[in-house]
This record gives structure tokens, sequence and C-alpha cells, in this order.
């Protein structure tokens, strides 16, 4: 009982403590494979990945470079999304793994484009989460009018 409540207590400080099957270092591994996908992962991504995991996790920086660097590792042992997808499944609720979606198209449009490859990716990505094509549609579309929102704020601030 005490290992539950410590448990518990560790999920919602953002421990850095990582085990294995830890399906926040799949997470990160999704995140590093999208990034990839247009073959070459810019700062701008990097950053972004960075924000929402921090934020999503409530992670202090140790924890959080911690987790970046076990799903990193990770990712570069991958041989397909499978291995990361299967443990998101089983792990993570749909509503969950819709939102995960959601994080992966706004770390696309954090270097203000979107390739063709990453289309593919992510729809690979939703396909094997069991996300349905509507609802990764729909996190596209919210994901690029965030980023319209951000460019009409900085031309506003500009003027």
């Amino acid at each position: 009982m005490f290992e539950r409540f410590r448990a518990f207590l560790e999920g919602m400080t953002g421990s850095a403590r990582i085990e294995a099957g830890d399906p926040r270092v799949a997470v990160i591994g999704l995140c590093f494979q999208v990034m990839e996908a247009d073959g070459a992962v810019r700062s701008s991504e990097r950053r972004k990945m960075r924000k929402l995991i921090k934020e999503h996790y409530k992670l202090d920086d140790a924890a959080l470079n911690a987790l970046i660097a076990a799903g990193e590792s990770a990712e570069s042992e991958a041989i397909d999304f499978y291995q990361f997808t299967s443990d998101i499944k089983r792990h993570l609720p749909e509503e969950q793994r819709i939102e995960l979606v959601g994080m992966l198209w706004e770390i696309v449009y954090a270097d203000g484009a979107r390739s063709e490859m990453e289309d593919h990716v992510i729809w690979r990505i939703a396909d094997l989460l069991g996300v349905s094509g509507r609802d990764r549609v729909l996190k596209r579309q919210e994901a690029a009018a965030k980023i319209d929102m951000v460019e009409e704020n900085e031309a506003q601030q500009e003027s």
C-alpha cells in the first residue's frame, strides 16, 4: 500500500525516476521519430518538445533532461513505431492518445512547415494508437491554428 502511495506522489511531482515500460519514454521516442521524419531535427522542434513534455508531465529540468535522454536513447534503438505505440496504447486511455497526436502536430509545426513525410509518420502513429482519421485531422487543424495565432500576435507586436 505504501508503494502505491509513493508512486502516486512521484507521479504528481514529476519524478526523474524512469522505469522499464514507462510510457513517457515511448511518448518522447515518438516525438523524436516525428522530428526526424523530414530529415532534420530543428532547434525549434526540440524546444517545442521540451516545453510540451515539461508542462504535460509537470517536470523540473533534471527530470525533463533524464526523460528526454531515455526517450532519445530508446528511439535510436527502435526499429519501428510499434514498440512505442503498443506501450502507449496499453497505458493511456483514448483521450490521452488523441492529445498525444495533437502534441506531435505542434512539434511538426514548430519549424513553421509541414512536410509530406511528417504527415505520413503521424498518420501511421495515429493509426497504431487507435486514433481515428477524423481526430488526427482535427488535431492537425488545431496545431496549425495555434501557429497562425502566434504569428498574428507577433505581427501585431511589431506594428
